[in-house]
């Protein structure tokens, strides 16, 4: 219970600021309004580093925050005892993560007028839609998380000890690289649960939540995090 209460805490976190800066930077008269695609994905960065942080503080050693860093190192470790607690631990996290991100924003949820940027605060989109071009965005994307994620893992105590730091690190550089063409969700539980907020909470004007595109985040990071896996696990 203590590294399911763990993955649910840092994964409350993570979405709670990972959400959050793309609320300041989207929603009318946020402060942080228009800032920027660096400003979001630095967020994202900090919010993934505080998460773990979070997540061993509360019990979770591994601290994953993500199906597809669970997925990848049962795969790796033969292991798959935590799959479920830690899903059902990261969904929940997310979705009550991004409740919080609603009720941060309360006031601006109304002020801001297009359905599409308020579906942004929640979930990911493709900046062109295409559904193969798509998949092969998030499923490379997440093979290069966990490809990054056994590196660091593997590296020795000191990177072990930065290792919050360094995975940080790691998201804000694939949001700066490869971020653009879908918004790297890399997660399940990060689009997913998210999604599902937005498609019960009492958001004034806020449109479809999108379904048809849904299964890409979910499918693609779960099968690009196993091939990044099994990758590094050719190696090594």
């Amino acid at each position: 219970m203590q590294a399911f209460w763990g993955e649910l805490m840092g994964t409350l976190v993570l979405i709670l600021l990972g959400d959050g800066v793309v609320a300041n930077v989207l929603l009318k008269n946020s402060k942080g309004e228009n800032s920027g695609w660096i400003v979001i994905t630095a967020g994202w960065g900090f919010a993934v580093m505080l998460g773990i942080f979070v997540a061993k503080a509360f019990g979770s050693s591994d601290a994953h925050l993500n199906p597809a860093v669970t997925l990848a190192f049962a795969v790796s470790n033969q292991d798959y005892s935590t799959l479920l607690p830690y899903w059902l631990a990261q969904m929940i996290g997310a979705f009550l993560g991004a409740v919080l991100v609603w009720l941060q924003y309360l006031p601006h949820w109304a002020v801001t007028t297009e359905p599409s940027t308020k579906l942004a605060v929640f979930a990911t989109g493709p900046a062109v839609r295409n559904r193969t071009g798509n998949f092969i965005s998030e499923f490379i994307a997440t093979a290069v998380l966990i490809l990054g994620v056994s590196s660091i893992s593997g590296a020795g105590e000191l990177a072990i000890g930065l290792g919050p730091y360094l995975v940080g690190l790691l998201v804000w550089s694939i949001g700066l690289s490869l971020g653009g063409t879908t918004g790297y969700a890399m997660s399940p539980a990060r689009d997913l649960a998210p999604r599902i907020a937005h498609a019960l909470l009492p958001i004034p004007d806020k449109g479809p939540s999108d379904w048809d595109y849904a299964w890409i985040p979910v499918v693609a990071s779960l099968l690009g995090g196993v091939a990044g896996s099994l990758l590094f696990m050719a190696f090594h």
